[in-house]
């Protein structure tokens, strides 16, 4: 893959800007759907990232994107649910894990978060 500008509320990958969350599966991108973390908006004050998603897991290490200015709320569930799959997880802000996504790093999937 190849990264471009990361900047808030838009990441380009191989060409193409993306407005929204995604999701890296296996080297394949998709959208992240949140619908199903909205119920714990009101105790995060934004929508947190939660086991109720459908979580990449299918990886040595998950890297997650917490935003332009580190403020996606990830639960304790999904750091629970990694640790019990022996996945190494790591949390940096956006742009920070789109430089450590660069090399394009084995049996690596992400969750992107483009704003805040």
């Amino acid at each position: 893959m190849k990264w471009g500008p990361c900047s808030f509320g838009s990441l380009e990958i191989d060409g193409e800007e993306h407005t929204k969350d995604v999701v890296l599966d296996r080297g394949s991108l998709r959208k992240r759907k949140k619908k199903r973390s909205r119920p714990f908006r009101e105790r995060f004050g934004h929508t947190p990232l939660s086991v109720q998603e459908d979580i990449p897991w299918k990886c040595k290490c998950l890297v997650i994107g917490t935003g332009m200015e580190g403020r996606l709320p990830v639960m304790a569930e999904v750091v629970a649910e990694a640790k019990r799959r022996s996945i190494k997880l790591i949390l940096r802000r956006t742009p920070e894990a789109v430089r450590l996504l660069e090399d394009d790093p084995v049996d690596t999937n992400a969750i992107l978060h483009v704003t805040c």
